[in-house]
């Protein structure tokens, strides 16, 4: 492998189709697509300010590098690329990837970031305005990720999260195959839409959570007070630990709160088969 060390790069493409390079302490100022077409690439300590530097590359790992927010849209159409311990400061980073590994990663701004990506993993993130992250991506693997942002896995399928904060609305909608452990969940309109969606030892909150559900799980689960008029409209077997505020018109299925109900809202709108146990 080459090495390029403590030196600088602008304008278009100055390493364009590399292939076995390792850059050290490099700075790639203005500029487009400084590493497109690139394979092989290993990047460390390096500070990436133009535009686009990593697309359509295959392998790269990328370990301690800081990417501006001038990096517009830097790393797409890639695969296999390995992220350590970087600060991406550069909305809509990663898009249509195929294996992408992040870790102790932070992402102050991450709006419309990991956009139909295939084979994601994800440990020791932090994201903050991270609308729309994750949306229509697949085969997606979490742990002790902090994320703050609306509209969150949007579309989603084959998700495991593990160890995780997720302040968030609009989460999970219209998703299918996702499994949550051991980790909160803040945010109004929890899941709706969802298939196969499980919530296992979870902390929920926000209004109207886990609506519109099919195939729905919960076990040992607690609601906040503000996580009221939940489960409308779907098919769900939950075991809840504590109480929950109110239920509202669950569509089958059973549901066990061990704290009890603030209130049981079965009315004239219910649906069939609407025979819900709720105990």
């Amino acid at each position: 492998m080459r090495l390029i060390a403590d030196c600088e790069f602008e304008g278009e493409r100055p390493l364009y189709s590399s292939d076995g390079i390792r850059l050290e302490r490099v700075t790639v100022h203005e500029g487009e697509s400084a590493l497109k077409e690139s394979r092989n690439i290993e990047a460390c300590e390096c500070r990436f300010e133009g535009r686009y530097p990593f697309w359509c590359c295959n392998g790269a790992k990328i370990e301690n590098c800081v990417f501006t927010e001038d990096s517009r849209a830097p790393i797409w159409y890639s695969s296999d690329i390995e992220m350590i311990r970087c600060r991406v400061d550069a909305p809509k980073i990663l898009r249509e990837l195929d294996g992408i590994s992040l870790r102790d990663c932070i992402f102050p701004k991450a709006v419309e970031t990991l956009w139909t990506c295939r084979g994601v993993r994800i440990d020791g993130c932090e994201f903050s305005g991270a609308d729309y992250i994750l949306m229509r991506s697949s085969d997606i693997q979490i742990n002790n990720m902090r994320l703050k942002g609306k509209y969150s896995f949007q579309y989603c399928r084959n998700i495991e999260i593990r160890n995780s904060v997720l302040d968030t609305k609009d989460a999970f909608w219209e998703t299918d195959n996702v499994t949550i452990y051991d980790s909160e969940v803040r945010g109004e309109y929890l899941g709706w839409y969802s298939r196969g969606l499980k919530l296992v030892r979870c902390r929920i909150s926000g209004t109207q959570p886990l609506c519109y559900a099919s195939d729905l799980v919960l076990e040992d689960c607690t609601f906040a007070p503000d996580a009221d008029l939940a489960f409308e409209y779907s098919s769900v077997e939950a075991t809840i630990t504590g109480p929950i505020a109110s239920v509202k018109n669950p569509l089958t299925g059973h549901i066990r709160a061990t704290g009890g109900y603030g209130e049981v809202i079965i009315d004239e709108n219910l649906k069939a088969p609407g025979d819900c146990i709720i105990e």
